[in-house]
């Protein structure tokens, strides 16, 4: 797992060279997939929904990743690693997420940081999707498609990951546990048609694409 004893020869951590790597980039770079949002994604919404403008089409406003950790409770180190974890994969920082209340029979206190999570927007929020979709997805053990029933009626959709070791930014022979992680893909979306749509577009597998072949 990725840890402060995986640091570089020069003294820097794995996820802090990846934020550095994303932060260099120059002012004028555009991600792929925000390229073709624009002149793919936008052309395609706004013949099927019959958008007068091109502000009417709804558009991609952030991915939010979240991890709980079982046991971080009694071991802090858990939430030390999950958090070096899903600075890797998704190339910005992450924080820890803290109880809001006192629960004696879990041992827990409020304030107390039982997980991790990050929100990405923009240029990393692209990238995070693009590498995804490419990458990330095709590596799940006997993958079919993701459901297209997950969304929540206002332009969300949510799903859940079993393993982080489906990111190729993970080292598998350097982790100590298995764990998963839910992604929120927020859109300006007023549907769920319209999400789905967007979403399709922009590479998601959903199984009905499957099944259709459209």
């Amino acid at each position: 797992m990725a840890t402060t004893k995986g640091n570089n020869a020069k003294g820097g951590s794995s996820s802090a060279m990846v934020a550095g790597i994303q932060a260099a980039l120059p002012s004028t770079y555009r991600p792929r997939l925000q390229k073709k949002y624009r002149e793919e994604v936008i052309p395609a919404m706004m013949k099927k929904f019959g958008y007068k403008s091109v502000m009417e089409c709804p558009r991609l406003e952030k991915i939010c990743l979240n991890q709980g950790v079982k046991g971080s409770t009694s071991d802090k180190k858990l939430i030390d690693e999950a958090i070096n974890e899903m600075s890797l994969v998704t190339g910005q920082k992450a924080i820890a997420t803290m109880s809001k209340k006192d629960i004696s029979n879990f041992k827990l206190r409020k304030n107390m940081p039982i997980g991790c999570r990050v929100t990405l927007r923009h240029v990393k929020m692209y990238e995070f999707l693009d590498r995804f979709v490419s990458v990330s997805l095709p590596r799940v053990r006997d993958f079919k498609g993701i459901s297209e029933k997950a969304f929540d009626g206002r332009g969300n959709y949510t799903m859940g990951i079993n393993e982080q070791i489906i990111y190729p930014e993970i080292n598998i022979d350097k982790i100590a546990r298995i764990s998963g992680m839910d992604i929120t893909f927020v859109t300006t979306a007023k549907t769920n048609e319209e999400a789905y749509e967007l979403l399709k577009e922009m590479g998601m597998p959903f199984t009905n694409m499957v099944k259709t072949g459209k």
